[in-house]
């Protein structure tokens, strides 16, 4: 009981730490381009995985095969695209909003896994999502009706992260844990800074009256050691201690911090529609991962966000 009462509020501050990143990334970005900051967010993140590997995890280099490597990177290629679609997002709508977007991913996994993986979604699991898609739409149009180009990009970043739990899901199994994380944050690395030399002015990065600015160092260690190695690292070894529904539930929280951090950090404010909105996407939330009598769904086994 111990153990599982720790491990729900190791998630818990992960959620917060995942929530509270909307409001620094946006900061950042101010300064690097999304590509230019995700490739040096990821490349410093596989830093130190590598480096927890090599101290702690040195037994499990036998088990490294190219059926790992291509599997994490697929797995890549779905966080890749959701954190550039975030990213780019952020440009244009608030932090707030963007979090409750990004949050539909939890919604979104057993629709998408009815397509991908055949499997039959759970008829709670139909009315949350409903329940979201009403939500949202109140969310992104708001009392003016206009659709934000910010919140479809944050959109496709959140059925992005859905296409990552879903093959994480199918792969986490096959691999260790360590190894299969270490190939996605490295393929995230590579693919971001790909972005970067084709689309960006990535040569800022060697610019130090830009990289050591308070806000873009404050964001890269943050989103770098917290959000992405610390956040992974954990999620791989507690869920063991917890149930697929709890930690789903937990993570749901992800966008209640966003709201909460953009409003004490960045002072943004949400209208009437917008909030209304807000509380109906976290309902679909809930109830999509409401139990049953029916055998869990081991999909949501890997749930990940921001």
């Amino acid at each position: 009981m111990k153990k599982r009462l720790l491990a729900d509020i190791i998630l818990l501050f992960v959620a917060f730490i995942w929530g509270a990143t909307f409001v620094l990334v946006q900061q950042a970005i101010s300064f690097l381009e999304p590509f230019t900051f995700n490739a040096v967010r990821f490349l410093f993140a596989a830093f130190l995985l590598l480096i927890w590997f090599i101290l702690f995890n040195r037994d499990q280099v036998k088990k490294i095969n190219k059926k790992l490597f291509i599997s994490g990177l697929f797995i890549a290629a779905c966080l890749f695209s959701g954190y550039a679609l975030q990213t780019m997002g952020l440009l244009y709508t608030t932090s707030s909003k963007a979090g409750f977007i990004t949050g539909l991913s939890v919604v979104l996994v057993p629709l998408l896994g009815f397509f991908i993986l055949k499997q039959k979604p759970r008829a709670i699991a139909v009315i949350g999502s409903l329940v979201a898609v009403a939500g949202l739409f109140l969310l992104s149009f708001g009392d003016s009706f206009l659709l934000n180009k910010g919140d479809v990009l944050v959109l496709g970043c959140a059925i992005a992260f859905a296409m990552h739990i879903i093959l994480t899901g199918k792969y986490t199994n096959d691999f260790p844990s360590m190894l299969l994380t270490i190939t996605q944050i490295t393929g995230v690395a590579i693919f971001s800074s790909i972005g970067a030399f084709i689309f960006e002015d990535w040569k800022v990065v060697f610019n130090q009256d830009i990289i050591l600015q308070k806000d873009v160092l404050i964001a890269l260690f943050v989103t770098a050691v917290l959000a992405t190695a610390v956040a992974f690292f954990a999620q791989t070894k507690l869920q063991q201690y917890t149930t697929p529904t709890r930690v789903a539930l937990i993570f749901a929280m992800e966008p209640v911090f966003a709201a909460i951090t953009a409003y004490y950090w960045a002072d943004e404010r949400l209208s009437v529609f917008a909030i209304i909105g807000c509380l109906l996407i976290f309902m679909g939330m809930i109830f999509s991962e409401l139990p049953t009598h029916k055998k869990k769904d081991k999909t949501l086994q890997n749930v990940k966000s921001a």
